[in-house]
């Protein structure tokens, strides 16, 4: 049996695609596999990667016809995958020699759903370690517990597919896949669900994935459209978390991080396309609409005077204002 599949997605990441799969390569076992996923790259990545499936061990190609973005591609690894583990990777990321040897043990030991890593984030030549925001580490807990409090960085903050591992059960009980077709901030309803319904997971202090920012291909630098589902995927973190047994209890938390990556994004509006900037106003401005309003009122009472005045602003902006949603 497989014991770990690997799912990395690559579309249009010509210049760093080598350095992944040798990193891949660092990391084969017997029992491992590894499913690249050409999401229709256009540049040389689909040659690139059909030499790894000729040199990779343990190496599963599969081509989209057309783009579906990141979501949408690790979901087809998932289906693809036959691991009694299951772990993600970037296109244009990097691990150290042995890691993934590494990660197995760990979550073997400690027996759970799942389990959070560390990272290593590389900007440029700069390099800093950003950790899971829990504070236990090795000990086996209910994922629940792990998202409050509302007003601190917790573990559904963290929201990195690659900074993990993920048992099997956890695709048999229909937990582990994205939501289709969302191209920025489609880990967000994943990991809040995945805190909400799997019933065991741990962090651990293992160092191991490289991170790559500013990859001037990288959603997180481009100002279209496409940043904008970031307000669908927080719907959807909403909707669910408002059917939740303890919805009352965690509710003030999704609305607070929803309103705080508003704010983020309209503090910088200027990277974004006019047209963009304006449809980012209009549809924030009915997504907080749409939110639970006590538990809204409650989120900004608690943030700080400057986001909490440009959101009250904005909430107040008139219905119909700039492009519609």
């Amino acid at each position: 049996m497989v014991k770990l599949s690997v799912i990395v997605p690559f579309y249009n990441v010509q210049q760093y695609a080598p350095d992944t799969l040798k990193s891949l390569r660092a990391n084969a076992r017997e029992d491992f596999e590894f499913i690249l996923v050409d999401d229709c790259s256009r540049d040389e990545t689909p040659d690139i990667l059909a030499r790894a499936e000729r040199e990779l061990p343990g190496a599963v190609l599969v081509r989209h016809a057309k783009n579906g973005g990141l979501a949408t591609a690790r979901n087809t690894g998932i289906d693809k995958a036959r691991g009694e583990y299951l772990t993600f990777l970037d296109g244009d990321d990097w691990l150290a020699p042995g890691y993934y040897p590494r990660l197995v043990s760990a979550i073997e030991e400690l027996g759970c759903d799942f389990l959070r890593t560390d990272h290593v984030q590389c900007t440029a030549r700069a390099r800093s370690i950003h950790r899971v925001p829990h504070g236990r580490r090795n000990v086996v807990m209910n994922p629940r517990d792990a998202i409050l409090p509302a007003d601190r960085s917790t573990s559904v903050d963290y929201a990195y597919a690659w900074a993990g591992v993920y048992h099997r059960r956890l695709v048999d009980k229909g937990v582990l896949h994205f939501t289709d077709g969302l191209r920025t901030a489609e880990d967000r309803p994943w990991i809040w669900k995945l805190h909400r319904e799997a019933e065991s997971f741990a962090t651990v202090g293992l160092l191991g994935v490289y991170y790559r920012r500013g990859v001037a291909s990288s959603l997180t630098q481009i100002g279209d459209v496409r940043q904008l589902d970031f307000i669908r995927a927080f719907d959807q973190v909403i909707a669910e978390t408002a059917q939740d047994r303890e919805a009352e209890k965690l509710l003030p938390k999704a609305v607070r991080t929803y309103c705080a990556i508003i704010s983020h994004h309209l503090g910088s509006i200027e990277r974004f396309e006019p047209a963009v900037a304006r449809k980012l106003k209009s549809m924030s401005a009915v997504a907080l609409r749409r939110m639970p309003q006590d538990v809204l009122d409650e989120a900004l009472d608690s943030m700080d005077l400057q986001r909490a005045t440009r959101l009250r602003r904005l909430r107040r902006r008139p219905a119909g204002t700039g492009v519609a949603a």
